[in-house]
């Protein structure tokens, strides 16, 4: 298990590593647009867990929404204090 701070290290090393056969490395050399499709389509399934499905799921939904989310953000060259400062 790991927290949003070391998920976003893991993904930023992925990123610098540009190891062709990462899932990240894939994302992000698809692009912003991509990246987005897969934000929709996540959060549209935490929604639909959120509503008609167990906690577990649910969960997972978001977990997988966060991933989508810190991928888009490398893509955008941000950082975790790029979106701190608006919380």
């Amino acid at each position: 298990m790991k927290n949003f701070e070391e998920l976003f290290a893991e993904l930023s090393a992925k990123k610098a590593s540009q190891d062709p056969n990462s899932g990240t490395v894939k994302a992000l050399e698809k692009g912003k647009h991509f990246i987005g499709k897969k934000i929709v389509e996540e959060a549209a399934e935490v929604w639909m867990a959120c509503e008609y499905e167990t906690k577990d799921e649910a969960a997972e939904e978001i977990s997988q929404l966060i991933y989508h989310l810190q991928t888009m953000m490398l893509a955008c060259d941000m950082d975790l204090d790029d979106v701190y400062k608006f919380l």
